[in-house]
C-alpha cells in the first residue's frame, strides 16, 4: 500500500475515533440534513436549522399567530426580545439579566451602539475612533459614515490578514484622543481570536470605550462580557446560533452605561409605553430603550432551540470540541493541502483560533463552485481563501474529513 493511501486510511480512522469519543456527537442528530453525505463547512456563515425549528415555527403559525392573532403581542411576543436576550446572555455571553436584547440587523445594532458610545464620551478632546483595516466590511463602512456624520477622525490599526489585532497594537493606537474602539473578537478572514479581556482593559486604560463585534464568536467560543468589563457588544444570530437567514442581531450594553444612555434611532417599540402612541419620544428604561421597530419573532423562535441546546451542553464543552475540530482540520491541511501549495492563513495556536480556519490557493475561487456542486460547502473569501467553518453542535469529524478530502482531490486535478 502506498504512503498516500496509508496516510488517508490513518486519517479516516482518526475521524472515526474522534467521532466515537465526542461527548457532543449526539447533538448532531438534532439538525436537519446531518444524515446525508453532504459536508457542510460553512456554519460560520449560516448555521444548519434544527429539526425542532420546523415544529416550533409550525406551532407558532398554527397556535400563537393563527390562534391568538394580535393578542399574541400582549401575551408573549413583546417580551421576547428581552427574554431571549437574557437567555443568550446567560448561555453564551456571560452577561447578567437586563443587558442583552434581540433587535434589528447587525449593521443597525452596531450603528446604534457606536453612536450611543460616542454620545456617552464627554471629553471634547476625544475625537478619534480606532478600528482595524481587516475588520468585517460592515464595521468599517459604518465607522467611515459615522466619522463623516460626527466630524471625527478614524485611526486605523494595520491588521495582519493572516492574524488579527493584538493588545500591543491597541495600546499603541488608543490614547488621549480616543473616544471609542471598535473591533471583532474573531477575525472574519483568518479566524484569529483576539484577547478580549486584555484589549478591553487596554482601551479602558486609555480612557476610551470599546464596542465588540461578536458575530463569529457568539456560540463558538467562551465569552464573559461582564467579567471582562466590556462596554458594548453586538452580534448576529444566524451563524452558530442557527436563527436562520436574516435572523435578528443582539445588543449587549453593560449595566453601568444604561442609565441616561441615548440611542439614535427612535422608534415606537423603544418608547416608554409604546402603545400609548403619545406625542414626543420618551425612551423605555433599561435595555428595552434600544429597540426601534417591531421585533422579528420568527428568527427569535428559531434561535431559542439552539440556546436551549447550548445551555444543556455548556459553552465550555462547545469550545473544547471547536478546538478539536479545527485541530483535525489543520492535521488534514498539513497532510494533504500544504503539499499541494495551499497556505494556512489561520493561527496554529488553539488559544488564538476561533471555530474556522482559512486556507489560501490561487485556484480556490474557481474550485469553490465545483465543491458546492458535489455537496462540499466551504466559504470563499477574496482574494483566494476558503474558510472551513466548524460548528461544534452540528459538525462531525468525518464530515471534516470528507470535505477536506474533496478539496485535496480537486487540487490534484487542477
Amino acid at each position: 500500500m502506498s504512503t498516500v493511501h496509508q496516510t488517508q486510511d490513518a486519517l479516516r480512522q482518526r475521524a472515526v475515533e474522534l467521532d466515537a469519543s465526542d461527548p457532543l456527537a449526539g447533538y448532531r442528530d438534532h439538525f436537519i440534513g446531518t444524515d446525508t453525505d453532504l459536508s457542510y463547512l460553512d456554519g460560520n456563515s449560516l448555521g444548519r436549522p434544527l429539526k425542532r425549528t420546523a415544529t416550533d415555527i409550525s406551532s407558532f403559525i398554527q397556535h400563537s399567530w393563527g390562534g391568538r392573532l394580535i393578542r399574541g403581542w400582549d401575551e408573549e411576543w413583546l417580551q421576547l426580545p428581552e427574554a431571549i436576550g437574557d437567555q443568550l446572555g446567560r448561555a453564551v455571553l456571560g452577561a447578567a439579566p437586563g443587558q442583552t436584547i434581540i433587535a434589528d440587523s447587525t449593521t443597525v445594532v452596531l450603528y446604534k451602539l457606536i453612536r450611543a458610545a460616542l454620545a456617552a464620551v464627554r471629553d471634547p478632546a476625544r475625537t478619534e475612533i480606532v478600528l482595524d483595516t481587516d475588520n468585517f466590511p460592515t464595521d468599517r463602512y459604518l465607522l467611515e459614515g459615522i466619522a463623516r456624520e460626527e466630524g471625527l477622525t478614524l485611526r486605523w490599526i494595520e491588521a495582519d490578514p493572516a492574524a488579527g489585532v493584538t493588545v500591543d497594537q491597541v495600546r499603541e493606537a488608543a490614547g488621549p484622543a480616543t473616544a471609542v474602539v471598535v473591533l471583532s473578537q474573531i477575525a472574519y478572514r483568518s479566524g484569529y481570536l483576539a484577547d478580549l479581556p486584555a484589549i478591553t482593559a487596554a482601551v479602558h486604560d486609555a480612557g476610551a470605550l470599546v464596542v465588540w463585534d461578536l458575530c463569529h464568536s457568539a456560540g463558538s467560543v467562551e465569552i464573559d462580557l461582564d467579567a471582562a468589563g466590556v462596554d458594548f457588544a453586538a452580534g448576529c444570530t444566524y451563524k452558530y446560533l442557527n436563527g436562520g437567514p436574516g435572523s435578528p442581531a443582539f445588543a449587549y450594553i453593560n449595566s453601568r452605561h444604561l442609565p441616561g444612555l441615548s440611542q439614535p434611532i427612535w422608534g415606537w417599540m423603544g418608547r416608554k409605553d409604546a402603545f400609548e402612541m403619545a406625542a414626543g419620544y420618551e425612551p423605555a428604561p433599561g435595555i428595552r430603550g434600544f429597540l426601534s421597530g417591531t421585533p422579528a419573532i420568527f428568527g427569535m423562535i428559531a434561535m431559542q432551540g439552539t440556546l436551549d441546546l447550548i445551555e444543556e451542553a455548556g459553552m465550555s464543552a462547545l469550545r473544547e470540541k471547536s478546538r478539536k475540530l479545527t485541530a483535525f482540520a489543520l492535521e488534514l491541511h498539513d497532510a494533504w493541502l500544504a503539499p499541494a501549495g495551499v497556505l494556512l492563513a489561520t493561527p496554529r495556536d488553539p488559544e488564538r483560533r476561533g471555530s474556522h480556519i482559512t486556507v489560501d490557493h490561487p485556484d480556490f475561487r474557481e474550485m469553490t463552485a465545483q465543491l458546492w456542486a458535489q455537496d462540499v460547502i466551504p466559504d470563499f473569501r477574496a482574494p483566494h481563501g476558503i474558510r472551513i467553518g466548524l460548528s461544534p453542535l452540528s459538525t462531525s469529524f468525518m464530515e471534516v474529513y470528507r470535505g477536506v478530502a474533496a478539496v485535496r482531490d480537486l487540487l490534484a486535478r487542477h
